[in-house]
């Protein structure tokens, strides 16, 4: 139950931080940002894959 919560939780951090760096920042930033998202979706998966478990 507990990793469920962890999966999304960082899910709504990702999508924020996604939504964020769309429109608010441009160049290099943005871009760092956006990586940082996607790079949460990994511990996201592991998580998601242990709560179906």
């Amino acid at each position: 139950m507990w990793a469920s919560f962890i999966a999304i939780g960082l899910m709504v951090v990702a999508s924020l931080l996604i939504s964020f760096a769309r429109t608010r920042k441009n160049g290099w930033v943005r871009s760092i940002l956006s990586l940082i998202a996607f790079l949460m979706f990994l511990p996201i998966l592991l998580y998601m894959l242990v709560s179906i478990m």
